[in-house]
């Protein structure tokens, strides 16, 4: 519960108790409004007595009011339908900024096969060296192997010509020694 707060004000010469629950400088600055009116009244109709001074001040100040509650009720009517669209665009963007994030972690996601595709790449590429290096060391055995090959055969060539050739020396020197 709010507490009341007693505070004396001058309204045109008179001194009023209010008891509010306003702050007493509230209290005080609405009645200088009340003073002001009244004493504006007064000055620009000196016949005007004290209650007829007041009733109009309540009346201006009412009409104010009722203007000013107008203007905001009308205003409040305007600020109605911006508001929404405010709402549904705010929504829109939770919305879009929910899709957004969604499409950030599915990129990290692919950001991270991507890394590790090229990872796997990469190691394939080094056991692709690897083969090919591999492959280079096995040619050039073959080569060696092949031309070790090539030698044989060409030894073995040159060795049954050479039999082929001490057969027949071997058979002419039976012809002349007679045993053939």
């Amino acid at each position: 519960m709010t507490s009341k707060e007693r505070v004396i004000v001058n309204i045109n010469g008179q001194e009023f108790s209010v008891l509010g629950s306003e702050s007493e400088e509230y209290i005080m600055s609405i009645a200088k409004i009340v003073d002001d009116n009244i004493k504006e009244i007064m000055k620009k109709n000196k016949k005007l007595s004290q209650t007829m001074a007041a009733i109009l001040a309540a009346f201006n100040m009412a009409d104010k009011y009722t203007k000013t509650q107008k203007e905001l009720t009308e205003l409040n009517e305007n600020v109605v339908e911006p508001l929404k669209e405010f709402e549904q665009m705010k929504s829109n963007l939770n919305n879009i900024n929910t899709k957004l994030q969604g499409l950030k972690d599915e990129c990290n996601s692919y950001k991270d096969e991507l890394l590790q595709s090229k990872r796997e790449i990469e190691n394939l590429n080094k056991t692709i060296r690897q083969y090919e290096q591999d492959l280079k060391t096995k040619d050039v055995e073959l080569d060696r192997a092949n031309k070790s090959v090539d030698d044989l055969q060409n030894k073995l060539f040159e060795d049954q010509v050479e039999m082929v050739q001490l057969r027949k020396e071997l058979r002419e020197a039976l012809k002349m020694l007679g045993m053939n």
